[in-house]
């Protein structure tokens, strides 16, 4: 048999994207390749510690500090150069616009220095992609679970660039209740991660917190707060060291009702659609007793989940480069007109 030559084959070109990541307190930026994330280097912001939570100034500030050199690093460990990109992806919405708007606004010098194209990706769908990062990819429909310190919401995502949001907290986020009671409980920030350590030691029946009647499949955490307000109040009348005391106690029986309140919903919505496809994704998302309430309905309704890696549940580059995928494949971009903005629907 003759073989073919292959001198003028055409060459299959990879899909190479730059996501960059700036809505916070983290500069992120990564490189993906066929939907393959290659690199994803962040750098997080220290400063905001002894202040007790993020300060929009000092964020923005250290934005700019650290994104040349955190985008060039991310270039440098994939194995690239700036020429090898086919497009920039940037995170428009939502978050703090001054931290907003030093990504965005690299993200358009870079675009219009190279004549890339330029994609703006909202950033609670960049989370519930980042369920699609690596190999354990699930199928759709999946529902997700999208849980962080400035949203949470039920999202029916029925493919990569076609979502629908099921439900939505009507005042707090999970993160925020999470991150108030570490406050309250004089415990450094960030204090979530920490309420986390402690319920591992804790006894989550001890202390009792109502959980709000809320219709539907949207949430509200406002009360939860106000009642372990009032509870820690009470206590420290008759006891100054009631916390001290029961530390391990009191974050348990805060984290037991939270996720309980998160995976209450989840399982509704599931029976509501029939869907048991289910990830998780956001900042919460890294919460042990979240992880394992949902691996808990797993097996008892014969749940499908999906849970990204640690390093793609708090806020990453390589959510927005994934996401700025599947985009370009749909032809999806922007213009250079294209604003960021703290607050926006998607």
């Amino acid at each position: 048999m003759e073989k073919k030559s292959t001198e003028n084959a055409p060459i299959k070109k990879d899909i190479v994207i730059l996501g960059i990541e700036s809505s916070c307190d983290e500069t992120s930026s990564s490189v993906c390749i066929n939907g393959e994330i290659v690199s994803n280097i962040i750098a997080t912001q220290e400063i905001h510690t002894k202040y007790g939570g993020v300060v929009p100034e000092l964020a923005s500030r250290a934005h700019m500090e650290n994104i040349v050199p955190v985008v060039d690093a991310s270039i440098k460990q994939a194995g690239i150069g700036l020429d090898d990109l086919d497009a920039i992806a940037f995170t428009q919405a939502p978050g703090l616009i001054g931290a907003l708007l030093v990504g965005s606004g690299f993200a358009k010098s870079l675009s219009l220095s190279l004549n890339k194209p330029l994609i703006e990706v909202h950033h609670m769908q960049a989370h519930v992609l980042s369920n699609l990062i690596g190999e354990n990819k699930p199928t759709f429909p999946f529902l997700c679970l999208t849980v962080s310190g400035g949203h949470t919401q039920i999202v029916l995502c029925e493919s990569p660039l076609n979502m629908k949001i099921l439900g939505e907290t009507m005042d707090d986020a999970a993160g925020e209740a999470f991150d108030k009671t570490a406050k309250l409980l004089g415990l450094p920030y960030p204090g979530g991660p920490l309420i986390d350590q402690y319920a591992q030691e804790g006894d989550s029946k001890r202390f009792h917190f109502p959980e709000p009647q809320i219709e539907g499949l949207n949430f509200s955490f406002s009360g939860v707060k106000t009642s372990i307000l009032y509870f820690l109040q009470k206590q420290l009348k008759t006891d100054p060291d009631f916390i001290s005391k029961n530390i391990n106690d009191i974050c348990a029986s805060v984290q037991h009702t939270i996720v309980g309140i998160l995976t209450n919903k989840l399982k509704k919505a599931s029976q509501e659609t029939g869907i048991k496809t289910i990830c998780i994704a956001g900042g919460v998302a890294a919460n042990k007793g979240l992880r394992k309430g949902i691996q808990d309905l797993s097996t008892k309704y014969k749940w499908n989940v999906h849970i990204p890696k640690m390093e793609y549940c708090t806020d990453n580059a390589a959510m927005i480069a994934s996401t700025g995928y599947y985009k370009f494949l749909a032809e999806d971009f922007s213009s250079l007109t294209a604003t960021a903005s703290a607050r926006s629907s998607w």
